[in-house]
């Protein structure tokens, strides 16, 4: 792949810190954007800085970025020394479903975290992409977002609005030389998971994500399964009939 620059937004989640360190390694310039990262204070988020610096010889930076703030979102994009030629997209809450379906604050933020604020930053990019006439944006959505499940269907809500959003932006952009991938990673070993018990056959490393999303990259693939065999799980979770579907505890 031809060097170039990466911008990550979430660039203190575990998938996003792989993203940065698996591009960096091919020579990649990165941009890691966070919430909380202007003050300098967060030593985890500067360790990392350090060690990509050092380890693959690339410059890094910081930039203070809350995509819920989304009347900060155009200055952020204007206070960037450079406009990325890649952009991916890690920010996600996955919430509690139990405690988001009785607390209205609590779901507000899922569906915030999950659609608005990425859905609005990328608005934004896709229009400096498009002036600029290429570029590639990356957001990583969820399988969750294929159908609604009474486990999960908060965030899986959000997911499914934000993984329409990247269908119809890649839609519009398929003739102005931007290309729009969707990643699905399915269960993926991080911190947002930490506690629930996943099946090792269905659950990615945030490698295997950074991995996937270079792939797509260069092949300019447009919707991506992290773990092929969540593609079949979702076709046969896509077609049950929705009165057998209402009584599955899933």
């Amino acid at each position: 792949m031809k060097k170039g620059s990466l911008l990550v937004l979430g660039g203190r989640s575990d998938m996003g810190l792989a993203v940065a360190h698996h591009f960096a390694s091919l020579g990649f310039s990165i941009q890691l954007a966070a919430r909380k990262a202007s003050s300098g204070k967060d030593k985890i988020l500067y360790a990392h800085k350090s060690d990509i610096e050092l380890r693959y010889n690339v410059p890094v930076s910081i930039f203070e970025f809350d995509a819920l703030d989304v009347r900060s979102c155009q200055r952020f994009l204007d206070n960037l020394p450079t406009l990325a030629d890649i952009t991916v997209c890690a920010i996600g809450l996955l919430g509690e479903q139990q405690r988001d379906e009785r607390s209205l604050a609590s779901s507000i933020e899922v569906m915030r975290s999950n659609y608005e604020g990425p859905a609005l930053v990328f608005t934004l990019l896709a229009n400096m992409y498009e002036e600029r006439g290429h570029g590639t944006l990356v957001g990583i959505s969820s399988v969750a977002g294929e159908r609604g499940r009474a486990s999960n269907y908060i965030y899986g809500s959000a997911k499914s609005g934000y993984s329409n959003f990247l269908s119809g932006l890649r839609n519009r952009l398929a003739k102005k030389g931007v290309h729009v991938i969707t990643v699905l990673p399915g269960f993926v070993a991080s911190k947002m998971t930490e506690g629930l018990n996943l099946p090792v056959r269905l659950t990615a490393q945030p490698m295997d994500v950074a991995i996937a999303i270079e792939r797509a990259v260069w092949r300019k693939r447009n919707i991506v399964y992290v773990k092929p065999i969540w593609q079949l799980i979702m076709l046969i979770i896509r077609n049950i009939p929705e009165g057998i579907f209402k009584k599955l505890k899933i």
